[in-house]
């Protein structure tokens, strides 16, 4: 009896095995309909290493070519489209960042309908775009959300010449940084030799006439962080080969990133027909038939602060730079947010921060300011000398030499005390004026009492002009109260500095023109004192 179970349930498993396979097998694959298509699927984070060496490959399951469809992550930071045809992204939000000021304004979109043409986040084999050259499996999912600390990954499979390519894209809720790994499965008889392009493209982020705030090609190589804004320049093309680490497009406030795994990297930037593009080709690829291989790339899409970007693999934090003055930058950005945190207004924690450095650098101000004062004591005895030695240059700074000995007065003290504090003044200026905090941060939102904008936006110029004209009254009531220098050319050159530098500013971010401002009138107050105690 037992036996006869036993046979009876090997006899029942067969028949129903060889049922499935009947109704249930594999259809063989259909010739594709579109040159554009896709698949996407939810998966969990891959835990295996990443590698560049061929493997062994199992059998491919069936591949069924589709046309290209829309898949959806959305995220508390951004919400991000791509099309299932080679993955390419057709948009891509920021939830925290709006395009104005205005309360009905969308949110910043990095991927224009310009761009999407070029591919960004597309994948290229041997020059060719794959979302135009491969054929694309569909979607099994439209939509990833994702909440919290979740993370989750979106999978896109594709076929070209017998060259199987998955893209497997890894998320997670509270991070602008996208994680890639690309298998290469070679199910030709033959073996395929090539180099694999990744690439984001963008139009320019900022206004063509802001002098402030530049698009730009960024990268970092052997030779460090550099960059490059003259599109005559880009137009030409730039390619770097030596220790790449990534490239990108950016301005002060947002960037798009590429950091592909490091060994024989080409990066390749150029700006063509109004848009930027940045490619980074992994070289020197060859799969064997039947063999697979895996390439790990990243990206970064969003702010330029050192919340997200600081954490971020292949030394993607530099893309935080703040020019020459980049290490007194970092620092007084610090203090600026210490003192937003208490007081809530990017404006005020402008002026406290400009307090607190003048109040530092007062006693070499107040020396300088007494340099000076001395210095105007004596002017009458150097006007003599000048007067008296005008033909015997020699004999003129000899005599000067004596006069600045015999009443003590050192020629250069006035002016090293300010010269120690120039760096400090450069180095807020590139912090204001590349913090994206300020974007849109207002000070005085609207005119007191009514109902005008005003200055509602730390990053943009005063659209009436108030601050820089006040600015410029100031610095000339400033240079009145300064010892006039003995040269008179050099006294009407000095006179005219204000009005420079009230058109100057006109137009300069009317954060940095608080700033400025303060100063000015912290600089008066200080000289006042000295006049009076003089």
């Amino acid at each position: 009896m037992d036996n006869k179970r036993v046979f009876l349930a090997v006899g029942l498993s067969m028949i129903v095995l060889l049922a499935w396979s009947y109704f249930f097998a594999p259809k063989p694959s259909e010739q594709p309909v579109s040159t554009e298509q896709a698949q996407s699927e939810t998966v969990s984070a891959p835990n295996s290493a990443e590698s560049t060496t061929a493997q062994p490959a199992s059998a491919p399951a069936a591949f069924v070519a589709q046309s290209g469809q829309s898949v959806t992550v959305d995220t508390p930071l951004y919400k991000a489209v791509f099309n299932s045809a080679g993955g390419i992204l057709t948009s891509f939000e920021l939830k925290n960042y709006r395009e104005t000021i205005a309360a009905d304004s969308k949110p910043v979109n990095l991927i224009s309908q310009e761009a999407i043409g070029r591919g960004p986040l597309g994948l290229l084999w041997n020059g060719k775009g794959t979302w135009r050259e491969a054929q694309w499996a569909a979607p099994t999912t439209s939509t990833l959300a994702l909440s919290g600390e979740e993370a989750g990954s979106l999978t896109f499979t594709g076929q070209v010449n017998g060259l199987r390519i998955t893209r497997t894209f890894k998320f997670e809720a509270d991070s602008y940084f996208i994680d890639e790994k690309v298998n290469l499965l070679n199910t030709a008889n033959v073996p395929q030799s090539g180099r694999l392009g990744f690439t984001v493209a963008s139009e320019a982020l900022t206004s063509k006439d802001d002098r402030y705030n530049q698009t730009r090609i960024s990268y970092m190589t052997a030779d460090g962080v550099d960059n490059e804004k003259d599109t005559d320049d880009l137009e030409q093309g730039l390619k770097f080969s030596d220790g790449v680490k990534w490239g990108a497009v950016q301005s002060n406030y947002f960037v798009l990133a590429l950091a592909p795994q490091s060994g024989d990297l080409t990066l390749r930037a150029n700006y063509q027909n109004g848009l930027y593009r940045v490619q980074a080709d992994k070289d020197n690829l060859t799969i064997a038939p039947n063999t697979q291989t895996n390439v790990q790339a990243g990206y970064y899409f969003g702010p330029v602060t050192d919340k997200y970007l600081a954490d971020a693999p292949n030394q993607l934090g530099k893309i935080v730079t703040y020019g020459f003055f980049d290490i007194l930058s970092k620092p007084l950005l610090t203090l600026l947010r210490f003192f937003h945190n208490y007081v809530g207004n990017w404006g005020v924690a402008i002026i406290l921060l400009t307090i607190l450095i003048k109040g530092v650098f007062w006693p070499l101000s107040h020396k300088s300011y007494k340099s000076m004062n001395s210095m105007k004591k004596i002017q009458p005895l150097m006007a003599k000398v000048r007067e008296q030695y005008k033909d015997d240059r020699q004999k003129m700074n000899e005599e000067m030499m004596r006069l600045y000995k015999t009443y003590k007065v050192n020629p250069a003290g006035g002016c090293l005390p300010m010269l120690v504090q120039i760096p400090v003044f450069f180095g807020l200026y590139q912090a204001l004026l590349g913090a994206i905090e300020l974007r849109h941060a207002p000070f005085i939102s609207h005119v007191p009492f009514t109902d005008i904008i005003w200055l509602a936006d730390l990053s943009t110029k005063d659209p009436f002009y108030v601050t820089p004209v006040i600015m410029g009254l100031t610095m000339f009531l400033q240079q009145k109260m300064t010892p006039s220098p003995g040269d008179p050319t050099q006294a009407k050159m000095m006179l005219l500095m204000p009005v420079i530098f009230t058109f100057l500013f006109l137009n300069f971010p009317a954060g940095l023109v608080v700033y400025w401002l303060v100063n000015n009138v912290l600089s008066i107050a200080q000289q006042w004192m000295m006049l009076r105690k003089a």
